[in-house]
């Protein structure tokens, strides 16, 4: 008897620290040092300038560089230190409750009465064997509140709102341009063709030009002035390679990196000096963030806004994480850019309501502008190089494409009854003319 009694109790406590995943106190975290070749236990304490700082069981403090840590330290450590900045912060965390299931009541409903069988046949009987009845369902019982109880806790680091007026005076900086605000989203209006240069440097062209685009009304970009950290953000690599994931400020809309095929744009020659070129309903937009315009809004100012409402910066030299952004003392967060793939944005660290009407990978964020196609879609011209693009007159250009050593010609514009001509000039003198109609 006194055999099963030891083995009921360590049962008990076996099961109560299955409950409690890990069991009660905080042990030491083993960490890998590759460069050292060492594996040391100790806890986190802190991490600043690259430098970290490990407290061992002795109570003696450490220092190490985040270098000497392998990739899934490392993350962890930079994870592990936005939390606490988050906590030291204005942030606040918010904690979610929810209700049992009807599942987890059933089950809570089987171990009471496995405790009440137990009861009743113990005092009946007498034997210690019927405990066991009673020691199952009090586990269940445990087991239920203990995993409830880490399942409903949902961290949400509050951001501060955007301050809409700063972010006007980027937007303003370019002609063209126009934003308005309501109490959800500014509003960012254009007609979809930047003040620069466009095309040239293209040698994987699948014979677009750039058209105006009706970014304007009920048609505008729309970017959040009260962001939210997601729970789950959604990766870039695997999600939203359709539609936009940030405006720039000069009004023109920027795409993922990886084309609608899941391809880097930038790797295989689709873009242009500028980080961009022509969808099929001929809209211009970016696929890299757009450091050129920093030359505008100034050293250390936002290029875009992510449509999660977060703002894009150039290069840093601070760490920055998976997601390519850094969150700030003061709880807002921000993104940066580096010079290879994900080049911007590896994530959408922000909350977003997609489309419904798409699925993954070919998702979007809404809302999302809609564009018109205005000419058949045509296949890609191989072989050929964009060497030239210029404005004409008011609402009229002029792109040339070399192909097979010679040189081609498209000029092309639009009147004010939006009637779009274009003509086709080849290296023998002939040409081909071809008009067409916006529908409204």
């Amino acid at each position: 008897m006194k055999i099963n009694l030891l083995l009921i109790i360590s049962l008990i406590v076996q099961i109560h620290l299955f409950a409690h995943e890990g069991g009660h106190g905080d042990p030491l975290r083993q960490w890998e040092l590759p460069a050292n070749n060492k594996i040391i236990k100790a806890n986190f304490i802190s991490y600043e300038n690259g430098e970290v700082w490990l407290m061992d069981g002795n109570h003696t403090i450490q220092t190490f560089q985040i270098t000497d840590f392998t990739e899934a330290d490392q993350k962890f450590i930079k994870t592990k230190n936005e939390f606490i900045h988050s906590l030291n912060s204005s942030a606040t965390i918010e904690v979610d409750s929810q209700s049992l299931s009807s599942f987890q009541w059933a089950l809570i409903g089987l171990g009471g009465f496995l405790m009440s069988f137990s009861i009743f046949k113990l005092l009946k009987r007498k034997k210690i064997v019927y405990l066991t009845h009673g020691v199952l369902g009090l586990s269940v019982i445990l087991i239920i509140s203990c995993k409830n109880t880490g399942n409903t806790k949902s961290n949400t680091i509050q951001v501060p709102a955007n301050d809409i007026s700063l972010m006007q005076t980027f937007f303003k900086k370019f002609d063209g341009v126009t934003t308005y605000a309501d109490e959800n989203y500014l509003y960012v209006s254009s007609n979809g063709l930047p003040d620069h240069d466009m095309m040239v440097g293209i040698t994987n062209w699948q014979q677009q030009v750039p058209i105006k685009q009706n970014y304007t009304g009920d048609n505008s970009w729309a970017i959040p002035t009260h962001p939210k950290m997601a729970e789950h953000p959604l990766s870039t690599k695997t999600n939203l390679l359709k539609g936009a994931i940030a405006v720039a400020v000069n009004g023109i809309p920027i795409f993922n990196p990886l084309n609608n095929r899941g391809e880097d744009a930038n790797a295989i020659g689709e873009l242009d000096n500028w980080g961009g070129h022509c969808g099929r309903a001929d809209d211009y937009h970016y696929h890299l963030p757009p450091l050129h315009l920093q030359n505008q809004v100034g050293e250390g100012n936002p290029v875009a806004y992510a449509v999660d409402g977060f703002p894009v910066y150039g290069k840093t030299t601070e760490t920055l994480d998976e997601y390519l952004g850094i969150l700030n003392s003061d709880g807002s967060y921000e993104y940066h850019t580096i010079d290879e793939y994900p080049y911007f944005i590896a994530g959408m660290r922000g909350e977003v309501v997609l489309d419904p009407k798409t699925k993954a990978p070919e998702n979007q964020v809404y809302p999302q502008p809609r564009t018109q196609q205005l000419r058949p879609a045509l296949r890609p011209l191989r072989g050929a190089e964009i060497i030239n693009f210029e404005s004409t007159s008011t609402n009229a250009y002029s792109l040339t494409y070399h192909l097979d050593s010679k040189d081609y010609i498209i000029n092309y514009g639009w009147n004010k009854e939006n009637v779009y001509t274009y003509e086709f000039l080849n290296p023998d003198g002939t040409s081909t003319i071809e008009t067409y109609k916006t529908r409204k």
